[in-house]
């Protein structure tokens, strides 16, 4: 039922009592004034065109209709018993008052009707006005002033009571509607999403195939060597979501350390200059920042380097506007689209969590409490009895441990401040000390940022990974790799466990996951044997943008990376994970 449906129940009650009312009066206005027999005649034919008002009130046609019939009584009335004393008149409030409350607020799909409702109180005024005053010359001249005044009385406070009803209404609705508006436009635009969210996996609504076309197009204006396209992170932060360049870009992505960033950003227009984008760049460079702006909002910026300090001069300006014009709303509509993903997941992924704890894990540790206490009431003869039990029990403990793994897993997320490699590294800590697993982690991470959504999903890539090596490998070691160098990415675990072949149904739709969450970030997933035995699942992410040669990264398990491994276990000592501070999110 909608808001103004419910508006028209809540007045109708008062709508009737109000002609109730006045009808009483003008009933012991006319017993008094021209006796019972002139008032019951007269008070009985307005009773009759009362009822479509009090029984109808909705209707198109019969509810203005029966409006138009009390005012037409209460003048004919008026007229037949003398005009004075005008003892029916009170009664014009309520069809004023009722056709106002209904005009203040027509359905705009209503059509003529609409219009009826719309010009129906002035219309009632018009006539009783009419039909009162042209009965002025048949009143004797020693009583016409006080006709005129009564009639005028009774027209003013009949006007009076329509103003205030149509107010009224009016309010009604727009407290109604300021109410329900914010609920209206999240309807209209979750709308929108379900409808645009159906047409995914695609490029239509994904921030890094966006920003890889501006990034295209930008690479193609003259004199450029390198070109990026960064976007607002946390933390007062840019991140990059993607780059061209013929070798490793060290990013600027702290617009305070960069006053190019800062001014394009703030400013909304084009900043060139000799300032460097990055921090890897050497010798004199000349830099462009183009800024992205949606419906005046600063979305990203295009950040373009030149080795030649004159290369952007006002026409190349100019055609970098040009050239990514058009691109900000695109991106803009992506990124928001990632973020209300991304919330989704995450509001759903701690539901579950907590559904999980509070439901199957109780029950389960209360079966483990049921069990304990029957092994402890059991006769030592009942041995036999006794093994199953504990077999159950060990059972129910291995549930309880794997709920365990997946209520952390569920609650893990990339935090704000440590980055993707320090999630995957507390993560893999965590599972390898409880399964007895020996990782070994290879972290290279700058201070750049992938997008909360890109960490997000890779973040569960390697956990899965990392999962179905604890649970299907029956591996004794494990290797981590993390490189993040935006826009630019590798996870990489393996394991020495048994290998694919060993893999249960369980592990094979966990690769199919993975599978999925890589093709959605645009990253390739690679799944091969490790030798001499074990597996290696690998994500990468703009592999074209890798800054170091394939053969400069060891290779898990080879004497080289237990070099490197010891090296980093020497520079920076493992840390345990924050267990209370994840388990209270």
């Amino acid at each position: 039922m909608g808001d103004e449906a419910v508006l028209e129940r809540q007045w109708r009650l008062p709508a009737v009592a109000l002609r109730g009312v006045l009808f009483a009066l003008v009933a012991v206005f006319g017993w008094a004034s021209v006796g019972l027999a002139d008032a019951a005649t007269w008070c009985g034919i307005l009773a009759l065109a009362a009822l479509p008002g009090v029984l109808l009130p909705r209707h198109r046609l019969l509810a203005p209709a029966g409006r138009l019939a009390e005012v037409a009584v209460v003048v004919l009335g008026t007229l037949a018993t003398g005009g004075l004393p005008a003892w029916m008149l009170p009664y014009l409030i309520a069809p004023f008052a009722t056709a106002a409350f209904d005009a203040a607020a027509p359905a705009p799909d209503e059509g003529r009707h609409a219009r009826l409702r719309t010009w129906g109180p002035p219309a009632l005024v018009a006539l009783a006005a009419a039909g009162l005053v042209a009965q002025a010359p048949r009143v004797s001249a020693f009583d016409r002033g006080t006709y005129v005044t009564t009639v005028a009385v009774a027209l003013a406070f009949g006007l009076a009571s329509a103003v205030g009803a149509w107010w009224l209404r009016r309010s009604r609705s727009s407290d109604l509607h300021h109410s329900q508006l914010p609920y209206a436009e999240a309807a209209a635009l979750l709308t929108q999403l379900r409808v645009v969210a159906r047409q995914l996996p695609g490029s239509t609504l994904d921030p890094g195939g966006i920003a890889t076309e501006i990034v295209d197009t930008a690479s193609r204006i003259p004199g450029v060597e390198r070109a990026a396209v960064l976007s607002a992170a946390s933390g007062r932060r840019l991140v990059v979501l993607a780059q061209h360049a013929d070798e490793r870009v060290d990013w600027e992505t702290s617009p305070q350390l960069n006053s190019l960033l800062a001014d394009a950003w703030a400013g909304q227009k084009p900043q060139a200059g000799q300032v460097p984008l990055s921090r890897s760049t050497q010798g004199p460079v000349a830099s462009l920042v183009i800024p992205l702006v949606a419906e005046g909002r600063t979305v990203g910026l295009v950040a373009i380097e030149s080795d030649d300090p004159a290369a952007f001069g006002p026409e190349a300006i100019t055609a970098a506007e040009d050239r990514t014009k058009g691109a900000a709303l695109r991106l803009e509509t992506a990124l928001l689209f990632e973020d209300v993903r991304s919330m989704a997941t995450t509001e759903e992924r701690q539901r579950l969590a907590r559904e999980i704890h509070d439901g199957i894990a109780q029950e389960l540790a209360m079966l483990g409490y049921g069990i304990d206490n029957a092994m402890a009431i059991l006769p030592p003869e009942a041995g036999e009895a006794k093994g199953e039990l504990e077999d159950l029990r060990s059972e129910v403990t291995r549930l309880v441990t794997e709920l365990r793994f997946s209520l952390f897993e569920l609650r893990s997320n990339v935090d704000r401040q440590g980055g993707l490699a320090s999630a995957i590294a507390d993560y893999a800590r965590t599972v390898g000390a409880s399964a007895g697993l020996r990782v070994h982690l290879s972290l290279d991470e700058g201070g750049a940022r992938l997008p909360a959504s890109t960490e997000a999903e890779l973040l569960r890539i390697a956990q899965e990974a990392i999962t179905n090596a604890r649970k299907h490998a029956r591996a004794e070691n494990l290797w981590v790799t993390c490189e993040v160098d935006p826009p630019y990415t590798r996870i990489e675990v393996t394991d020495d466990g048994q290998g694919l072949s060993g893999e249960a149904s369980e592990g094979r739709y966990g690769l199919a996951i993975m599978s999925e969450r890589a093709e959605r970030i645009r990253g390739s997933l690679e799944i091969r044997p490790h030798q001499p035995h074990g597996t290696t699942v690998a994500v990468v992410l703009n592999a074209g943008a890798r800054p170091t040669p394939p053969s400069e990264t060891p290779r898990p398990g080879s004497a080289a990376w237990a070099a490197a491994d010891r090296a980093a276990r020497t520079e920076q000592p493992a840390r345990r994970p924050d267990h209370g501070g994840r388990g209270s999110q």
